[in-house]
């Protein structure tokens, strides 16, 4: 996220959080597409991460791409820590310095991939003449926890403080991991509850797809998604496939609850966080905070709050997928493609809703428990995930066409989904690709990762 929320409206009824949801909801005609991803960075002379600070550091790739785009930066306590371009989207570090474009809301897939091509030109010019590349990996291969730089930013401060309190992976999921993620419209509550079902069932579906984070510490760690993995020890109360959102009735409000019951990181007064970690929302609601007493809550405060929830799809004023690794620009374009085409068009939503009608709440979590291991081969409601890929693919693309939005050499948005349709066809997923390579040309190392899975 490259930027919280400043938005000092008071906040003083339950109601105004559900509200907050509601004022999300688009006419069909206004729904967009907005790619987020993340990449790690490293020096291509000695494949070690780069630190912030320096002439070659992230700092001073944040300001290089400032003056090469034109982009406004964003600063905390004095250091860069993002950039904000006047029409929409981003640039924001994670912890470990995994460098992320926040797209803009665009019309859509081709305007996304577009939109990523642009973005990459215009990182390589700044950072190839500093040696510094990027893995298309959803983790880093090779450097130990410890080995990995921390970025300057307030919030990250505080979560790696609480994290180690809930989970024993948080630190890994901050430090080490990259994930590709497509945000997406809803028109009513309805319109959002059914896309929020068939897009969290689905979820697993998209960790088999897009795995690629099969290595660690230098060897394969016994995954297909680490990524995926690390989330499921990270931290409960802001994590998981969400099993209420399946219950009769669900909508803004009980996503609002489920929110208030989340224990708070911070809370931001002008450029001050104060780390909040383990409270209740409904304190600061009620001016009973015990870091802050008489502090009543804002909206700013609800959108920083709902922006530190993690769940496998989250909710703001939008939906956001976040079941995958990322992966190279084809992958990242297929995601947008993938979601795109299941849940913009009626008809492959109420397919995608069929799709998964019959799974239970035990079953949706043991795919998302095993899908991270077993890929594709995940077992689900006597079938397996490649199976149900295969069906997810057909819809998708029949929802990509009734969309019929075609590029200037008139093919639609389905050309984006071959790479997927590759790897169903094949029943083997990227990863293990990569594992098949360390195995029999890359002689048991993960060097060539840095020469083979590159932007």
């Amino acid at each position: 996220m490259a930027r919280d929320s400043d938005d000092t409206t008071p906040l003083t009824t339950r109601a105004e959080l559900i509200d907050w949801f509601a004022a999300g909801e688009k006419p069909r005609a206004r729904f967009a597409i907005g790619t987020e991803h993340e990449k790690i960075p490293f020096y291509t002379a000695d494949r070690q991460p780069v630190p912030y600070a320096g002439e070659a550091g992230i700092g001073a790739l944040l300001v290089g791409l400032g003056r090469e785009t034109g982009w406004e930066p964003i600063t905390d306590r004095g250091e860069v820590i993002g950039l904000a371009a006047s029409e929409g989207g981003a640039i924001s570090i994670e912890p470990g310095g995994q460098f992320e474009l926040s797209g803009a809301a665009l019309p859509d897939v081709h305007a996304t991939a577009a939109e990523l091509a642009t973005h990459l030109a215009a990182v390589k010019r700044v950072a190839e003449p500093m040696g510094i590349g990027f893995l298309t990996l959803g983790m880093s291969p090779k450097w130990r926890r410890e080995e990995t730089p921390v970025m300057p930013k307030s919030r990250y401060r505080i979560m790696a403080g609480y994290m180690p309190k809930v989970g024993s992976l948080g630190l890994d999921m901050m430090l080490r991991t990259a994930t590709v993620q497509v945000n997406l419209d809803f028109s009513s509550e309805d319109d959002m509850a059914r896309k929020m079902r068939a897009s969290l069932a689905l979820q697993p579906v998209a960790t088999a797809l897009f795995a690629f984070s099969p290595f660690t510490d230098g060897r394969p760690n016994g995954f297909q998604s680490r990524r995926s993995e690390i989330w499921r020890d990270t931290d409960a109360d802001r994590t998981g496939m969400l099993p209420f959102a399946f219950e009769s009735g669900f909508g803004y409000e009980a996503y609002a609850d489920w929110l208030l019951d989340m224990p708070m990181y911070f809370v931001k007064r002008g450029d001050t966080y104060h780390d909040v970690s383990g409270a209740s929302f409904r304190d600061l609601m009620e001016g009973r905070l015990a870091q802050l007493p008489g502090e009543r809550a804002t909206v700013s405060d609800w959108a920083n709050h709902a922006s530190t929830a993690f769940p496998e799809v989250r909710l703001k004023r939008f939906l956001e997928m976040r079941g995958a690794d990322v992966g190279g620009p084809d992958m990242i374009a297929a995601q947008s493609a993938f979601w795109t085409g299941l849940l913009y068009d009626d008809g492959a939503l109420d397919a995608a809703l069929d799709l998964v009608k019959g799974w239970t709440a035990a079953q949706r979590e043991a795919a998302r428990a095993t899908a991270p291991r077993l890929g594709l081969a995940t077992p689900v409601a006597k079938r397996t995930l490649g199976e149900v890929a295969a069906e997810a693919l057909a819809i998708a693309r029949a929802g990509l066409k009734a969309r019929g939005r075609r590029d200037a050499e008139g093919s639609d948005e389905t050309r984006y989904l071959q790479p997927l349709e590759m790897i169903v066809a094949s029943g083997r997923n990227r990863a293990q690709d990569l594992l098949d390579a360390y195995e029999q040309r890359w002689d048991s190392t993960v060097d060539p990762a840095f020469e083979e899975c590159v932007f």
